[in-house]
Formats: structure tokens, C-alpha cells, sequence
């Protein structure tokens, strides 16, 4: 039976779209489609097809998701991007009325991922590991330094800095716009890939240890079988209901691992996680055809390591040309 993808604002999630394009074909054919707002992203050149949008927060962005959705009798959407994720969780229900499996999770909980100092109180006050978080002016006179500077919303480490004195912290709280401040976790970094079910059981996780980051995602690493990481990512998912991809962000503390903030959706780092056979892309494809996927939380390769280098695709000006001028709506390319 076949199973019609759209995963939107595509971007440079190559891995991903490749990912769900061998999903498909396993499991009885169908096409991935993508959307994006820019014709020279390199995800729209490997997809079946890609169409032309505005961004998620024009007017008419759900909209034009609906046109593609018809035009292309899509199953399954797959938002990419933390902007996004409320409007399609708040979209959900309407989507899945015409027949259309939307993988995110429920609207209240891509709130509370979506501010880093919610997630973190959230999952202390039911009894998961979180580091300590306060807003700028409510750091605690006793609080002990260093001390972690980031903005209250926002992505790939942007704008966070560690203060090291009561000094820095002035200095950083200023600096950074709508600045939280978290203690300083020392300790090495995690991501838990984590892939939960329409009805929110938790059916795989992955840990992966980020032993080189370049622009917030994950370049070199390897995974993970340390059961206190997999213990994390199912107390994670009794404290919080999910719905398809998250990515869990730790660190280990003296053994002990702490999030420091949840992304509700899929990682960049997908790729190592899919390669050591938790395929996550294939599981969803499975749920959206109704088929039986029983929990796998821990059934993975370990020690499985990644080491990532840039790849390029390469267009002539005429079709660069072309697809520039492309009207919204208007289908971009199809790959044969």
C-alpha cells in the first residue's frame, strides 16, 4: 500500500528526506514531497517533489500545506521546524480528519518544549532529571558558579553563553534577549532520539553522545546503550505526551544524566540513529499504514560512531532560474 510523505520546510535535511524516500519504497511505494521557501535548498532537489511556500507564519501558510496535501494525496506530514510545531499541533485534528497523519505532538506540549525554562520546571516537578532554571533577575543569590546563559526561546545554541562571575552574568542577562539562566552542567552531551506513537507510547530510543557540534548539530559522535540515558528518555515520555520524533538534550553529571532542554521533533543528527537501526522514518511510514510496531526502546547498534562532512548538489543557472520564478502553489520539480 502506498504512503505519500511531506515533510515540510525541508531545508538542508537531506538525511531525513532520504530517509523516508527508502521508508516508502520498503513499505509498498509512494513519494516524498517537500516544501520550502527557498528553491536552492538542498532538500528539494532530492525529494520525488517540492513545491514553493510562504513562511509558517504567513496567513495562509496551513493553507497552501492543505493544497500540497491534495494535490499530492499525502498520508503523512512531517513539520521539521520548532516554528512550526504549535500551528500543526493546533492544525492536527483538522488534518487528520481528511485522512492526514500529522507526526507532532499534542499543542500543549510543544508550548512547554518551546520555552526552555517551562520544559525544565515541568519535568522537575515530576520527578525527572532537569537542570536548575531560573529567569535573569530570579537567579538566587546562592547560586553556585559557572552559570549558563540562553535565551528563554530559541535553537542550535544561539545566543548562549557560559558566566563564569556574578559580572558575566550582568553582562550576559543584558545581552541576551529574553535570557534565562540554568546551572552550568560539566559533563558530556547527549541527545536522545526518542520516537513516540500516535497514541504517545514511547516505541525507540536512541542515545548519542555529541563528541563534535558544529552549528548546534551534531558533526562527530557515536551511540549509546548506558541504560540511565534509556531509563531518562521513558521517564521523558510518562511526564510529557509525545507524538512522533523528539530529540532529548542532556548532560552526564557524575553519572547522572539531566536535560537541559527537549526539541520536539526530528534531530539533525537523525542519520546515526536510523543507520544503527532504529529507523525512525520506517516506523512512522508503518503507524501511518496502520500496521503493528511494537516497542524497540533500546534495540539499536551501540558504539556505533558518526563522522559527517559537507556534500553538495549542483544546479545550472537555468534551472536555477526556473525555479526561482516559480509561483507559490506551483509544483517546483519532480525527480524521476
Amino acid at each position: 500500500m502506498p504512503c505519500n510523505v511531506l515533510v515540510t520546510a525541508a531545508s538542508r535535511r537531506v538525511a531525513l528526506v532520504e530517509g523516508f524516500k527508502r521508508a516508502v519504497s520498503a513499505s509498498g511505494g509512494g513519494r516524498v514531497v517537500v516544501t520550502d521557501i527557498n528553491p536552492l535548498s538542498p532538500a528539494v532537489h532530492v525529494a520525488d517533489r517540492a513545491y514553493l511556500v510562504p513562511l509558517s507564519s504567513a496567513p495562509d501558510y496551513l493553507d497552501e500545506i492543505a493544497e500540497v496535501c491534495a494535490s499530492e494525496s499525502i498520508d503523512l506530514i512531517v513539520p521539521t521546524i520548532d516554528d512550526e510545531l504549535e500551528l500543526f499541533a493546533s492544525a492536527r485534528t483538522g488534518f487528520e480528519k481528511r485522512g492526514i497523519r500529522v507526526a507532532v505532538s499534542p499543542a500543549e506540549t510543544t508550548a512547554i518544549c518551546d520555552d526552555k525554562q517551562r520544559t525544565c520546571n515541568h519535568l522537575r516537578a515530576h520527578g525527572v532529571a532537569a537542570a536548575q532554571t531560573w529567569r535573569a533577575n530570579d537567579v538566587p543569590a546562592d547560586a553556585a558558579f559557572p552559570l549558563f546563559v540562553k535565551p528563554r526561546v530559541g535553537r542550535g545554541g544561539v545566543g548562549a553563553h557560559k558566566a563564569a562571575t556574578p559580572k558575566e552574568l550582568a553582562f550576559f542577562a543584558n545581552y541576551v534577549p529574553d535570557a534565562i539562566v540554568q546551572e552550568y552542567l560539566d559533563g558530556p552531551e547527549f541527545t536522545i532520539d526518542v520516537l513516540c506513537g500516535f497514541d504517545g507510547t514511547i516505541l525507540s530510543a536512541v542515545p548519542r553522545e555529541r563528541v563534535v557540534i558544529r552549528a548546534g548539530v551534531i558533526d562527530r559522535g557515536r551511540t549509546s546503550a548506558d541504560p540511565a540515558l534509556l531509563d531518562l528518555a521513558r521517564q521523558t515520555s510518562s511526564a510529557l505526551p509525545f507524538a512522533g520524533a523528539i530529540n532529548i538534550q542532556c548532560r552526564v553529571v557524575d553519572g547522572r544524566p539531566v536535560i537541559f532542554e527537549i526539541n520536539p521533533r526530528f534531530s539533525g543528527g537523525i542519520s546515526l540513529t536510523i543507520a544503527a537501526g532504529a529507523d525512525f522514518p520506517r516506523l512512522l511510514v508503518d503507524l501511518t499504514l496502520g500496521r503493528p510496531v511494537p516497542p524497540a526502546v533500546g534495540r539499536f547498534v551501540a558504539d556505533l560512531w558518526m563522522t559527517s562532512y559537507e556534500a553538495s548538489i549542483f544546479l545550472d543557472d537555468d534551472r536555477v532560474r526556473a525555479l526561482s520564478a516559480s509561483a507559490a502553489r506551483r509544483r517546483m520539480q519532480e525527480v524521476a
